[in-house]
């Protein structure tokens, strides 16, 4: 395979994966910053920690990259339209939807489904995005949130899904 080929195949396997969404947000200087991601995961249970992975050339990887703290706000089908927010806006008019209060000197929304708000312990640069890997320093969960979903490039809502043990 060619790397055009492997590039197509790549990116269309990644529209493929279900995924929650999150508004990762930060603050620098007493700007607010944020970003809307998909690429999410826990690292470690001790100590409790998780990472974003933030494409280098958009607005909010600056701040993140000089930022202390964020967090990571997942968000629930309640909150797609400070997604759509997120996706449309720049800087600031970023929050202009939804309740965003300050905890810990960094943006958090109200009603999202969790926040989880993260002191940065390291940044890795992997092609055109980083790595960011964060301490939890406080957390918040909201019982029966139906979570936010992306696939295909839409967003989904499978919280009407049939419910199946896992085996």
């Amino acid at each position: 395979m060619h790397s055009e080929e492997i590039l197509s195949e790549f990116q269309s396997t990644m529209r493929h994966i279900a995924a929650a969404v999150y508004a990762i947000t930060t603050k620098v200087d007493g700007q607010r910053a944020g970003i809307v991601a998909t690429a999410f995961s826990s690292v470690s249970f001790d100590p409790p920690s998780i990472l974003v992975c933030i494409n280098q050339d958009a607005s909010a990887h600056g701040p993140l990259f000089e930022a202390e703290r964020f967090c990571v706000n997942v968000l629930g089908l309640a909150n797609r339209d400070v997604a759509d927010c997120f996706m449309a806006k720049k800087g600031e008019e970023r929050f202009a939807i939804g309740d965003w209060r300050d905890e810990m000197d960094v943006p958090v929304l109200a009603n999202a489904q969790s926040n989880m708000i993260c002191k940065t312990v390291d940044r890795h640069r992997v092609g055109t995005h980083t790595i960011f890997i964060g301490e939890l320093i406080g957390a918040h969960h909201r019982e029966n949130a139906k979570p936010l979903t992306y696939y295909d490039r839409r967003y989904i809502d499978i919280s009407t899904a049939t419910d199946h043990a896992v085996l």
